[in-house]
């Protein structure tokens, strides 16, 4: 359950749907790529080494709160780090991203594959929750897993892609061996997830970036039930669960109709036409991240009309459309949470 040091709950609040005094901001992407901090730290260590040493990692996570001012800390950690204990071969490829070296290609490859065991396989992930929650953090801190679909990508194709022509191919062809894919994906990220809000996360994030490579129909027929399995089933532990994905827009009202407290929308969806289609819980975006590279008057001409169609709702949360990339600088994201904090604050 989330933890007693909480000063700054906003950002709760708004996931729950009540009234805020401001609109709370956190970014995806926030701890890392675009600090120099954080740069010094990879020329020596791998993102995996990173979060295996518990204070490293903490202080990576908590870096952008203390700079940005932001209202909720993301753990620093990738969704590929729990593959490994289910027998996944990966390795995070720089400039290329997770490569996997034993894909999956049959019934077998699926049956073949373990189950998660948190306390033993991902400890430091655990560890470096508990430090943050119980001696490092005065707001809220979210963690988070891959979603089936976008995990079974990444194992199916063996690494990034751009059209999921692999995965797509092998779910239409293979349904028994996909189903029971989902099934062993499902139970991994309920188990990992479960121990992340035990250690003292506040909030969890379903990433399932790449689902918008589906139709609705598939969406419906082939993820949306291990999805209403997943939410569920975490929505028991009693924190706020957010669902975001990239390129999804058709697929933000099947997200609203699963058990979760919050969709997260993309810069593709204006927050208007979200709420207009019937997406009446609470909303998280959605600012174009490529627009942090803009002139600051186009940055915040854009940022207001978000915020006030995000407002005209309590259950707001200002967030990017996806995550911040290198080339931002650090002070952008700094003046852009002050600008956010003030332009909302009492509307």
């Amino acid at each position: 359950m989330a933890n007693n040091t909480i000063l700054n709950d906003t950002f709760l609040k708004a996931c729950r749907g009540e009234k805020t005094d401001y609109v709370p901001v956190w970014y995806m992407r926030q701890a890392g790529r675009s600090q120099p901090e954080y740069r010094k730290i990879k020329e020596k260590y791998s993102l995996f080494d990173i979060t295996h040493q518990p204070e490293l990692c903490a202080y990576v996570t908590r870096l952008p709160v203390e700079q940005y001012n932001v209202d909720a800390a993301i753990l620093y950690k990738d969704i590929m780090t729990p593959l490994p204990a289910m027998g996944v071969d990966v390795e995070i490829k720089s400039g290329i991203g997770p490569v996997i070296s034993n894909p999956i290609r049959s019934l077998n490859d699926v049956e073949n594959l373990g189950e998660i065991n948190p306390e033993a396989d991902v400890p430091y992930v655990l560890d470096t929750i508990k430090l943050l929650t119980t001696e490092q953090l005065n707001v809220p801190l979210i963690s988070f897993s891959g979603a089936p679909f976008t995990l079974a990508s990444y194992m199916i194709e063996g690494g990034p892609s751009k059209n999921y022509n692999k995965t797509k191919a092998f779910m239409y062809a293979e349904p028994t061996a996909w189903f029971a894919l989902m099934d062993k994906l499902g139970d991994m990220v309920i188990t990992y997830v479960k121990s992340q809000i035990n250690a003292g996360a506040s909030a969890i994030q379903i990433f399932d970036s790449w689902v918008g490579a589906l139709n609705v129909a598939d969406y419906r027929y082939f993820i949306k039930p291990i999805m209403n399995r997943i939410f569920s089933e975490l929505s028991e532990e009693q924190v706020p669960l957010i669902m975001f994905g990239v390129g999804a827009s058709h697929l933000a009202k099947e997200w609203h109709d699963l058990p979760l407290n919050v969709v997260g929308l993309d810069w593709r969806l204006p927050i208007k036409e979200a709420r207009s289609i019937g997406i009446h819980k609470p909303v998280q975006g959605n600012l174009d991240p490529a627009i942090l590279l803009a002139p600051w008057e186009v940055i915040e001409e854009r940022t207001k009309a978000i915020l006030d169609q995000g407002m005209e709702l309590p259950g707001y949360i200002f967030n990017l459309g996806h995550g911040v990339f290198p080339e931002v600088q650090p002070d952008t994201l700094k003046r852009l949470t002050t600008f956010i904090h003030d332009y909302s604050l009492n509307k």
